[in-house]
């Protein structure tokens, strides 16, 4: 069924060019649009017409009013056109051809949309998506990468519509959402555009976004593919990066695949390691006797390379207030976090916590 916004602007156009007020009407005899509420026909001549058009195939009706009907799909519609001149039927005609050229286009659109979602989703063997790709007409071998944009409100529809506006007005590029969380983009690339360009391209969804839309979010995309069987990987590769990044970086608006630093390794290790580990580093229930200050100082600490003193200053604390709450975390660790060494475990202890929170609340 095409959009009621669609049909409107269609029977306005309609009322422009032939002057006479005109409706949209489904099988159900309920008006979709019109341009005039006083205007016929009543739903009882409506109806009529479909009855007809069932039993006998019957499209046309003209009586006050003129009547045309259009199956289309799994669709039906009756465009109402309030005349019954040489005039109104040239309307009628020329307005249900036009109905017809949307239905045809939206039909296309929704079957590429069900392509792209099975395609990332993996549910097509090869030989179907080369058929469906032939059928479908998208090309097969094209550079693309896929982003995924994860807003801030699961339930903001203002995000597909704005990047549909912004990315799927040509044949390339796709728009759709196979979840509620995240938006997928499925972007075909020129020649000569590398993941440089790739990153700008997230940064400007994140600035359009927020500008336009009024909605905050993120950002990830995965690796460059060849080949149109490949996309589901490039899918794959961008939704681990966020979740990634929702975990480790969540600082970050934009997040790349290839560009996941320790977090990557961490992520894809097993429970039963990270616990051997944190029971190794903090013995059992350290990280949960860590006080706020005390974290907020080691990770102050560690984002100003160990310098104690432009630690100091970005926390407004004396010097020694800082080397105290350092030492009350080397008491409960035995890990002196002022030597690399220890600072490197204590930071990759931190990360495998985090590691482990996300995984317990997947869980429940």
């Amino acid at each position: 069924m095409l959009p009621n916004q669609t049909l409107q602007k269609l029977i306005q156009e309609i009322r422009q060019i032939a002057g006479m007020d005109c409706s949209i009407w489904n099988e159900k005899a309920e008006c979709l649009a019109m341009t005039n509420i006083k205007a016929r026909p009543q739903p009882g001549e409506v109806a009529d017409l479909v009855e007809a058009y069932n039993s006998s195939g019957r499209e046309e009706a003209v009586g006050e009013e003129s009547l045309f009907l259009l199956e289309s799909g799994e669709s039906l519609y009756v465009l109402a056109v309030d005349g019954h001149d040489e005039k109104a039927l040239m309307a009628g005609r020329f307005g249900i051809s036009h109905l017809d050229s949307l239905a045809s286009m939206n039909r296309s659109r929704m079957d590429k949309n069900r392509f792209i979602q099975s395609l990332l989703l993996d549910n097509l063997l090869l030989v179907d998506i080369y058929n469906q790709a032939k059928r479908l007409k998208i090309p097969v071998t094209q550079r693309r990468v896929v982003f995924l944009v994860e807003p801030k409100n699961a339930e903001d529809s203002l995000v597909l519509e704005t990047l549909k506006g912004l990315f799927a007005t040509g044949i390339k590029d796709f728009v759709t959402s196979v979840e509620e969380r995240h938006i997928i983009l499925v972007k075909a690339l020129e020649p000569t555009e590398g993941y440089y360009e790739i990153h700008h391209m997230a940064d400007v969804m994140v600035d359009t976004l927020g500008m336009e839309a009024m909605v905050g979010v993120r950002v990830s995309y995965g690796t460059i593919v060849e080949e149109l069987k490949d996309v589901s990987r490039s899918y794959k590769e961008a939704d681990m990066a966020m979740e990634v990044g929702r975990i480790f970086y969540s600082q970050r608006r934009v997040l790349s695949y290839k560009v996941l630093g320790i977090g990557r390794l961490i992520h894809q290790l097993p429970a039963s390691l990270c616990e051997m580990f944190l029971e190794e580093v903090f013995e059992g229930s350290a990280m949960e006797n860590f006080e706020e200050e005390e974290l907020a100082a080691v990770y102050t600490f560690f984002e100003n390379n160990l310098n104690i003193s432009e630690t100091a200053r970005k926390l407004y604390v004396h010097r020694n207030t800082l080397v105290y709450r350092l030492e009350k975390i080397q008491k409960k660790t035995g890990l002196d976090v002022r030597v690399f060494e220890d600072a490197m475990t204590f930071k990759i202890a931190l990360m495998v916590e985090k590691h482990m929170r996300a995984m317990k609340e997947k869980e429940s």
